[in-house]
């Protein structure tokens, strides 16, 4: 059994990428420890838990709760189940606070993203959890991190080498063909919110996408070619990159995850069950 620890922001976190590596872990008989910034409960962004918000009138208090295309856009069926079936747990309920991290406490890092701004940079910004992740990668314990969590490992910059911890490993992320693909989306459905899924614009003069979590990760690895996406030149590729597809637990092959070593990383909520699968077998392999 392992001890895995998931750190997360105290709201806004993407409900499928916690829960469902959660789900996994724990049906492994591996130990979960949550940390939230001050120790209470977190909750997930409520628009991908229900979907509320995400349609045209999604604005307006007599019929927002009336939901259709955020029934696409929410977290799916697994996710949303394993979602209910985390935050009942009795690890969720106690998270300890992000200052009592012990890194020498645990023996494997699960990083979940999201990109609502309004819960997501505190997390993404935390210096507190910047260190833990490079405790993490200097003592070369498993680390996983999908979507929004890899943006915080390319921050976290390791002292001896003044370079992130992603310096010369290859890694995937939320990738801005995803990223621009759901802003196109949340600007026709939620014109009202241009940035919901846009955690950090583009300041003036800066190029499309330059603030994207694809580009920001790409800019703290040693060579551009280190950050991977599907090849959209075969049949799996396009499933892969249509941001339609998920995977599960028994279906891998819409899911893009890259392993390197014992870093394991994942795009979006579609690849949770692969990445959750992948980062698992650490421990099987020993």
């Amino acid at each position: 059994m392992a001890r895995i620890l998931i750190p997360l922001p105290q709201r806004d976190f993407d409900p499928t990428e916690a829960a469902v590596p959660w789900r996994i872990l724990s049906r492994a008989g591996h130990d979960i420890t949550f940390a939230t910034p001050d120790g209470r409960p977190a909750a997930a962004d409520p628009v991908m838990v229900t979907g509320v918000g995400l349609d045209p009138w999604g604005f307006l208090p007599m019929v927002r709760g009336l939901v259709l295309f955020g029934r696409i856009l929410r977290a799916d069926p697994r996710g949303r189940a394993a979602y209910a079936e985390m935050i009942a747990s009795r690890a969720f309920q106690a998270p300890i606070a992000w200052d009592a991290i012990d890194p020498d406490a645990f023996d494997g890092l699960v990083l979940p993203g999201g990109h609502r701004a309004r819960g997501m940079r505190e997390f993404l910004e935390s210096k507190v959890l910047q260190r833990v992740a490079t405790a993490f990668f200097r003592a070369q314990k498993p680390v996983g991190a999908i979507c929004h969590g890899v943006l915080l490992l390319a921050r976290s910059i390791d002292d001896t080498t003044g370079c992130s911890v992603l310096w010369g490993r290859r890694t995937t992320a939320l990738t801005w063909r995803l990223e621009r693909k759901g802003n196109a989306m949340g600007n026709a459905l939620r014109f009202w919110d241009r940035d919901y899924y846009r955690t950090y614009r583009e300041a003036a003069g800066e190029p499309p996408g330059f603030m994207s979590v694809e580009q920001e990760v790409t800019r703290a690895l040693k060579a551009p070619s280190d950050f991977l996406d599907a090849d959209a030149h075969t049949l799996k590729g396009k499933r892969k990159l249509s941001g339609l597809a998920r995977d599960s637990e028994t279906d891998a092959s819409p899911a893009f995850v890259v392993q390197d070593g014992v870093y394991v990383s994942a795009r979006w909520p579609g690849d949770a069950h692969t990445f959750a699968n992948t980062f698992a077998a650490l421990f099987k392999s020993g």
